[in-house]
């Protein structure tokens, strides 16, 4: 009974062969052409019809390297490996050879769970008019979704019900907007991801005391995200007051993060979730942000920096550094103040 319910709630795999994997991305083939791939498990839980992977690679601390008793006891119909591995690879296994196992995985998966074309625009959508489709026939707009005067939706975009895409709005090639999310004020780049509940191109927190009271400061910007950014769900990206708020391509950005008015946001960055960046911040390109993250007005990030989980940022990084704490400093630093504080707190 149990497997009949994991079944029934697992990822739909689409079927194919090792045959089929090798020649579509360029992989070494050991073993049977034919062998069937049903699924992608984990090496150690993998069973017979499934594909799994072993790598000795190590990117970063993040990554473990399993036993090699992990590899020789599988149970995996197919095995993504490196070529010195391979010798340990159970006998009747068929092997697909590669220098990068972790690399490849991630286009197998890809491949093997990409989900079934959708196309159409649902009759209970709300379309003003004058919204302009590139290539209408390859847009895929659900129910209750709403799409405003002036929006410019380029082809193979994917709208989700009750998605709201306000006016003048650019959603790029690829694009995939999900659930409840809210774009306004924005031009968003080819293949980006926007997920449930995020909010891009609403006003910033920009006020000014006059006369003793709290007075709102017209945002007139907008947000401008590059190509292949991916926003979390529940993220708030916020409009610029005078200028644009910008997210690089590549940047990758956790749900419950807030990028305020005027930020710029370099490529390939990481930022965690509960980040919170305060106006006028810049952060360089590959910058890596832990959870919780909090920067100040107008800090600048230097390109290859990174910050610790649950740090306060008020002064500038320069680049490649790594600083945690609170207030953030050098790692070493940090270190140096903890032991220090943890020595004499026992006297």
């Amino acid at each position: 009974m149990m497997k009949i319910i994991r079944n029934l709630f697992a990822p739909a795999a689409n079927k194919t062969t090792a045959g089929e994997l090798a020649t579509k991305f360029g992989l070494e083939l050991r073993g049977d052409a034919n062998a069937p791939v049903t699924g992608v498990a984990p090496i150690a839980d993998a069973r017979a019809g499934q594909l799994a992977f072993y790598s000795t690679e190590q990117n970063s601390n993040a990554f473990k390297i399993l036993p090699l008793s992990v590899l020789q006891n599988t149970r995996a119909t197919v095995i993504l490996v490196q070529p010195e591995m391979a010798q340990h690879a159970p006998t009747g296994a068929t092997l697909l050879v590669t220098d990068s196992p972790r690399g490849n995985i991630v286009k197998i998966l890809g491949e093997i769970y990409r989900a079934k074309p959708r196309f159409g625009i649902n009759r209970n959508a709300h379309i003003d008019r004058g919204v302009f489709f590139r290539k209408k026939r390859t847009t895929y707009v659900a129910q209750f979704a709403t799409i405003e005067r002036g929006a410019v939706i380029e082809p193979d975009v994917k709208i989700y019900p009750y998605a709201y895409i306000g006016r003048n709005v650019v959603l790029g090639r690829g694009t995939v907007v999900h659930s409840g999310a809210h774009i306004e004020n924005a031009t968003i780049g080819a293949d980006c991801v926007i997920n449930s509940g995020a909010v891009i191109g609403k006003d910033g927190f920009g006020y000014t005391r006059q006369n003793g009271k709290n007075v709102f400061i017209p945002h007139v910007g907008r947000v401008v995200l590059g190509e292949r950014v991916s926003i979390g769900a529940n993220t708030c990206v916020d409009r610029g007051a005078m200028t644009d708020t910008r997210i690089g391509d590549g940047t990758k950005v956790d749900n419950l993060c807030q990028i305020a008015h005027g930020v710029v946001v370099g490529s390939e960055c990481f930022l965690a979730s509960g980040v919170g960046l305060a106006g006028g911040v810049v952060i360089g390109d590959r910058v890596l942000l832990g959870g919780h993250v909090g920067v100040a007005n107008g800090v600048k990030i230097g390109n290859d920096a990174s910050v610790g989980a649950n740090s306060g940022v008020f002064r500038n990084i320069p680049d490649g550094e790594s600083h945690m704490g609170y207030p953030a400093g050098p790692g070493t630093e940090f270190m140096r103040h903890y032991a220090w504080l943890r020595k004499n707190a026992k006297k």
